[in-house]
């Protein structure tokens, strides 16, 4: 989802979800008979669920096709919270209305927030969701493509074959939290709408770390022997648009479709004269979209270091591992009105094929 798309969906949302808006014909009978509670979150935690996907559950509230809600948000129309509109309900109405429906609307709002920083979908090839805390990637042998070239096969002849067997080296699926800590006199009186925005933050300074994860396993590898090949630049200290060829041309058969630097290296890039084609700024000026003239999408993190400019091919470069979805301590959020409560999400990145990434090094000796 890009940015545009989530103003579009949180547009929506507040107009049905707003001051103004009555259920009017929505038939909210078997969201009415279904209890959310403590219960129904662990129900959804045994069963590898968020508690929005339980509640679309055949046994309690499935949405028909053209529903304008889903689940979770006729629970919130049938508690009376609304999120926009001239009077969005406050945090304390949500504790005195529907206080069970509290964590299951932050969770989807840190997500919304992580949404915002689309490019992590940009730099992943694959979310892969595991049950155990590591994990061992492939190891596909492209050292000689031609034992696996396509190729006539004739009688008594050997059928091309491409070698894949697993990593020597598990990765581990480590555990990242961050507690968000607050009064519940700090927010009884905020609106929905401004908690919101704070949820929004963490989401995307969440996403924003797991940006910098991906950019350190596609350097420094995953711990099998896989870190990213380096190519010099012509000169130490200078970026020319002849060495962003050069690096493009290492991506054969691949196709370098994402440049990811610094803000110093970006800034560099953007001055080029090649850079500077009608076409391309247009698209910058009206979107803020940056394409660089090799075709390859821009982006931004400044967890690379300063003097790499990495060249990805996003398809096969890293996977996303997941053994547990982003979460939060229900139980303190609903009882305790979360003085302190954890988001925690359990998550790596490891290499698919490390040939999909290349490193240019402006700074050498």
């Amino acid at each position: 989802m890009n940015f545009e798309e989530f103003l579009k969906m949180s547009e929506v949302e507040n107009q049905i979800l707003g001051a103004d808006s009555e259920p009017g014909s929505m038939d909210l009978t078997r969201a009415a008979a279904v209890e959310v509670n403590r219960d129904l979150y662990h129900e959804a935690e045994t069963r590898g669920m968020t508690l929005s996907e339980l509640l679309e559950c055949d046994e309690y509230d499935p949405s028909a096709g053209n529903s304008p809600l889903d689940a979770f948000q006729r629970q919130l129309v049938l508690a009376g919270i609304r999120l926009g509109g001239k009077s969005p309900s406050t945090v304390e109405m949500f504790y005195q209305q529907a206080p069970a429906l509290l964590p299951e609307f932050m969770r989807r709002e840190i997500k919304r927030g992580q949404n915002m920083r689309p490019e992590l979908g940009r730099l992943v090839a694959n979310s892969t969701t595991v049950a155990s805390n590591s994990y061992t990637p492939f190891h596909i042998d492209t050292s000689d493509d031609s034992k696996f070239a396509l190729r006539p096969i004739g009688d008594g002849s050997d059928v091309p074959q491409l070698l894949v067997t697993e990593q020597n080296h598990a990765v581990k699926v480590a555990d990242y939290g961050l507690a968000l800590k607050t009064s519940y006199k700090a927010l009884r009186y905020r609106t929905t709408s401004q908690f919101r925005v704070l949820l929004w933050y963490i989401g995307f300074k969440l996403q924003s770390d797991k940006i910098g994860m991906v950019i350190d396993c596609i350097i420094n590898g995953d711990g099998n022997d896989n870190p990213a090949a380096v190519v010099n630049a012509a000169s130490s200290g200078t970026l020319a648009y002849n060495d962003l060829i050069n690096l493009w041309s290492q991506f054969s058969p691949f196709e370098m479709n994402t440049l990811v630097c610094h803000i110093d290296r970006l800034k560099d890039i953007l001055a080029l004269d090649e850079f500077r084609d009608p076409l391309a700024g247009h698209r910058f000026q009206k979107s803020g979209e940056l394409l660089s003239p090799l075709g390859a999408r821009l982006i931004r993190c400044d967890a690379v270091p300063s003097d790499l400019v990495l060249g990805i091919d996003h398809r096969f470069a890293v996977e996303e591992v997941v053994t547990q979805p982003l979460m939060i301590e229900y139980d303190k959020v609903i009882e305790q009105r979360f003085e302190e409560a954890v988001i925690s999400e359990s998550i790596t990145y490891a290499k698919v094929i490390a040939e999909a990434s290349v490193a240019l090094d402006t700074v050498f000796s």
